[in-house]
């Protein structure tokens, strides 16, 4: 572990796009702070339709949580493989709601590359970022991260396995890290537990794999922090603008051609 303990993040708001993703990039961190007593709550934007039937894929998720001790749960109801296609500020609103309601004290979720480079999980990190800019500035923000040492041990697997869009993973130093937990033992063990009940998604790998090799697989999560940035007390109306937390402005996605929003007047 680095920088940051588990009791350092206080309550914990979990967003991520599909089933699984919650348990792949972040199940050892979930079922230690809520062994630790803190409260986890996770939010999922779709229910993974894509990969498998839905209402299999929902009850395969709650199962995993139950197993991680997480009992809060949230579901966007976007649909799998369009996130990156919905207008912006609709998410980011529901997100600054949910925000709002649970006071987290974390938030986790992907940074800009997704983690694997997923478009999904790509918006859902743009949404996050923006939601935790505008709800909650001062709240810690810790995005997914590959670190070098990961993408090369496991570059074998990675490809084989197709794990990575074309031009990912986008690598970290371990000295840029603000979290790094290396299960093993007991929690180890129950993150590959919990995997395993979202078998519509892992039975293929842990059979293809082998058990052992698939739980040194999954053993690393790795976590850099973002510092949110406040945006201007003025926002638009339109339902496809959004702030961009990378230039600091509002932008607009309403043309073809998506471009910074100027304040023209009081603003709502």
């Amino acid at each position: 572990m680095t920088s940051t303990s588990i009791s350092d993040l206080g309550t914990i708001l979990g967003v991520w796009a599909h089933p699984d993703d919650e348990a792949y990039l972040s199940g050892g961190l979930m079922a230690l702070a809520a062994d630790a007593g803190s409260r986890v709550v996770c939010v999922t934007a779709t229910r993974g339709e894509l990969g498998g039937d839905p209402g299999r894929r929902s009850a395969e998720l709650h199962a995993c949580l139950g197993l991680l001790g997480v009992s809060e749960h949230r579901w966007l109801g976007y649909a799998d493989g369009g996130c990156a296609r919905i207008p912006p500020s609709g998410a980011i609103a529901r997100l600054c709601a949910i925000i709002e309601e649970v006071r987290p004290d974390t938030v986790v979720s992907f940074g800009p590359d997704g983690n694997t480079g997923h478009p999904d999980h790509r918006a859902v990190g743009r949404w996050v970022e923006a939601a935790v800019s505008w709800a909650a500035p001062g709240t810690r923000l810790l995005q997914s991260a590959v670190t070098d040492d990961w993408a090369s041990r496991w570059a074998g697997v990675n490809t084989r396995f197709d794990v990575f869009e074309p031009g990912y993973p986008v690598r970290v130093a371990a000295s840029a890290l603000s979290l790094h937990l290396v299960l093993d033992g007991a929690p180890l063990e129950r993150k590959v537990r919990a995997l395993g009940t979202q078998a519509s998604q892992t039975a293929g790998l842990i059979a293809a794999m082998g058990p052992a090799e698939y739980a040194g697989w999954v053993a690393d999560e790795a976590f850099v922090e973002r510092r949110p940035v406040l945006p201007g007390a003025w926002h638009p109306v339109c339902s496809r603008c959004w702030w961009d937390v990378t230039s600091a402005r509002w932008q607009c996605a309403g043309s073809a051609m998506a471009g910074p929003v100027t304040r023209t007047g009081s603003g709502g």
